[in-house]
């Protein structure tokens, strides 16, 4: 049987999925075999999750969700969406998500995934304890107490398989969405920080084949806070459902026209019900130090994206601790791109891309396509590979990709 990703553009090399149903079943397969990769959801878009020896999914553990004052519990296969719903139902909330509900938690964390807002930092940022199974099948649990716990989250799978985090909560909330079409770029521009600080969280999307015109800006605001008004870059509201692609349904999208709902109902773009964004499709993104703003944004305008962009999705990240995460340092400017699911034009675009932001150092995204490898994480590496050595000294858990960017 043919393992493939959540686009199902990526054929992985190994053949079987094993689906362990306790954490003494999967210490002994890990324990049994040479070589074991972690498979969460499957949304990656290179193969950061390959294997030459067996993928082994966590979803079958069906470790309870355990909240306990300000914290939960919860297993790594666990879907953010089921996550949110459990918390909202007892009170509570995590500080953010990212744009979609239908993704694990250990794998999002172990990738760097990121929803959008100023003050919120990746999703891994929130985690206060990890349990993994390392490659002799002991099981391992790090809190932030322990000096090596900034490389043990955000681990790109090299540590072992993540059983269960602990993620700090805060009380539940309520967020309006708003969507407002037709900005002019100049407009955007000249107020850059002020549109992404407007909210809660902030995404403009567009798929530059107007230069001078941004398609949409949305804002998710706090009911608690004052909305963003379009009007004043010149941007009007949109008058139906918006999908961020455009001719795209809305339907799938979550709602919009200013209606206020509960925190994970409004904050990821898409509704967990649904197939999540468009589908058939790659995607690429690059994390740029927040002080780029307005001239990386201004230089994407002149990009030839050889025919292969979809939309492209401008956000904003705070910095972080963590290792080897894109935000590692910095406030961050995150530029997101969904590209057709064509293998040439996407190498194209992507190239042009890279030689666009080169100036102004991005990080791409552990997850999705790149071309130039990146060496900002460099410095990391000595302690980070150290990490490794403790717990998987054989490369059990190893692939071509962290050979490439991390041995």
């Amino acid at each position: 049987m043919t393992v493939r990703n959540w686009a199902r553009n990526i054929a992985f090399t190994a053949d079987e999925v094993l689906r362990p149903t306790s954490v003494a079943e999967l210490s002994e397969l890990v324990a049994s075999r040479a070589l074991v990769r972690a498979l969460g959801t499957g949304h990656s878009f290179n193969r950061i999750a390959d294997s030459t020896g067996v993928l082994v999914s966590t979803r079958d553990l069906a470790l309870p969700i355990e909240i306990d004052g300000d914290t939960v519990s919860v297993g790594g296969g666990t879907r953010y969406g089921e996550l949110a719903v459990a918390l909202h139902a007892a009170g509570r909330a995590l500080a953010n998500l990212g744009s979609l509900p239908h993704i694990s938690v250990a794998g999002a964390c172990a990738t760097g995934t990121h929803g959008s807002g100023s003050g919120n930092r990746c999703l891994a940022a929130a985690a206060l304890a990890v349990e993994f199974v390392r490659a002799d099948g002991a099981l391992v649990r790090l809190t932030r107490d322990d000096p090596d716990f900034g490389g043990a989250v955000l681990a790109l799978g090299a540590l072992g398989i993540v059983t269960r985090l602990t993620l700090a909560t805060v009380p539940t909330f309520e967020i309006r969405q708003d969507v407002w079409v037709d900005a002019p770029l100049p407009r955007v521009l000249d107020r850059l920080d002020d549109v992404l600080d407007s909210a809660y969280s902030v995404s403009l999307f567009t798929s530059w084949r107007r230069r001078d015109v941004l398609d949409q800006i949305w804002t998710k605001s706090r009911t608690d806070g004052v909305p963003f008004d379009g009007a004043e870059v010149g941007a009007r509201p949109a008058e139906v459902a918006m999908h961020p692609i455009a001719g795209q349904d809305g339907a799938t999208a979550t709602p919009q026209s200013g209606s206020a709902g509960p925190w994970h109902e409004r904050l990821p773009h898409f509704r967990l019900e649904f197939t999540p964004s468009n589908g058939e499709e790659q995607q690429s993104e690059y994390l740029l130090p927040r002080s780029a703003g307005a001239a990386a944004v201004a230089a994407l305008a002149e990009v030839d994206f050889a025919g292969a962009l979809q939309v492209c999705e401008i956000r904003t990240v705070a910095a972080d601790e963590l290792w080897l995460s894109p935000c590692s340092g910095r406030d961050t400017l995150a530029l997101h791109f969904t590209w057709f699911d064509d293998d040439v034009r996407v190498a194209n675009a992507v190239d042009a891309l890279e030689r666009t932001l080169a100036p102004f150092d991005p990080r791409p995204h552990w997850g999705k396509v790149f071309r130039a490898a990146p060496t900002w994480h460099r410095p990391a590496l000595p302690r980070f590979r150290e990490l490794v050595d403790r717990y998987d000294p054989d490369r059990t858990f190893g692939n071509a990709f962290l050979a490439e960017h991390v041995y």
